[in-house]
């Protein structure tokens, strides 16, 4: 058999809604080449179709890095990585699975959810639980004897709380409550309208059902929701606090699952909506975890997630430590935030 192109290396994939991360990887943790694409809807378009619309980001990946496509059955790496938003089920890993393996770009296959690249970026060996929270929320756990713990996470049908697209959802819903008398008052009746240019709520709703303001941008309603809980407004802070809740027990769960809860563990934290800084959320997270998992350590993570992805990767390439190292430092510009504790 035919060595591939860069022996012992890895392909890493970090697909998620909005943006796709590829990196090829020497054996020894360099970064060789790397690209940039959209966002990955497997749900949407299906398996086959999604992986096919990551072969140009690989081939990107490889011109980048000075090299050519192989062909004639000849496969870039020993190891494909590839962390996947939207696989969220075994069934989906498998599908998703075999489509990677259909374009042998590495002889051998991984394929994980998302949420497993965020924890390995930000623990320096296989052990410890994530929480990501950006569009939807997601957590996951791992053990370095493999064993994993994970939650279903494709919406309310599987109990999911939370994540930027509910949370712009639960401040229209409050505003709307306010201003029509059936809830309490909020400063979000005023921010809101201002924010999308139109003169009260009620035009705001009309605007947003009938698609004068694109779908796309209620998005935008989500920091403006932590912006007003800043200011002390008891509608939103409310939800800011659920949002915490939610966070907190999913990271718990996985904890426990994993017997961690009676020693020290990393709780990693990332996603759009973790990573904006928003002190009352982060400071809330902190409080409930220190009081239900005293043990637990968690930490806000910065780097890229394709880093986690790379070193998924040298796992199950059996790369030296050093390798880990050398993947770690081509990133260092891009440096995690302390520990909140």
């Amino acid at each position: 058999m035919r060595a591939p192109l860069v022996p012992g290396g890895v392909l890493a994939f970090d697909a998620g809604n909005s943006k796709t991360d590829v990196a090829l990887v020497s054996a020894d943790g360099q970064i060789l080449g790397t690209a940039r694409g959209g966002g990955f809807e497997p749900h949407l378009v299906g398996a086959e179709a999604a992986v096919a619309g990551l072969a140009p980001l690989v081939s990107a990946a490889v011109r980048s890095a000075g090299l050519t496509l192989p062909g004639g059955g000849i496969a870039v790496v020993e190891q494909v990585s590839a962390c996947l938003a939207n696989a969220d089920l075994v069934v989906e890993e498998e599908r998703l699975a075999a489509a990677f393996r259909s374009y042998g770009w590495g002889r051998r296959v991984h394929v994980a959810n998302d949420t497993f690249a965020l924890l390995r970026a930000g623990i320096d060996e296989p052990r410890g639980v994530a929480v990501v929270c950006g569009a939807g929320i997601n957590c996951a756990g791992l053990l370095p004897d493999g064993r994993t713990a994970r939650f279903a996470a494709v919406g309310k049908i599987s109990g999911d709380w939370g994540g930027g697209q509910q949370l712009a959802d639960e401040a229209f819903w409050a505003a709307a409550r306010a201003d029509d008398g059936r809830g309490p008052a909020t400063a979000l009746t005023t921010v809101l309208p201002r924010h999308y240019g139109v003169p009260s709520i009620p035009a705001l709703i009309e605007a947003l059902h009938l698609g004068d303001i694109p779908a796309s941008r209620r998005l935008e309603a989500t920091p403006l929701l932590f912006q007003v809980a800043a200011g002390g407004d008891p509608v939103a802070t409310d939800v800011v606090r659920r949002q915490a809740e939610e966070i907190v027990a999913m990271a718990v769960v996985a904890l426990r699952r994993l017997d961690l809860l009676g020693e020290p563990a990393p709780v990693i934290l990332g996603g759009g909506v973790l990573t904006a800084n928003h002190l009352l959320l982060l400071e809330t997270i902190t409080t409930m975890l220190a009081a239900e998992a005293p043990y637990a350590v968690p930490q806000v993570v910065e780097v890229p997630p394709v880093v986690g992805a790379i070193l998924l990767g040298l796992d199950h390439t059996g790369a030296p430590r050093d390798a880990h190292a050398t993947t770690r430092a081509a990133y260092a510009s891009i440096a995690s935030a302390p520990s909140l504790a």
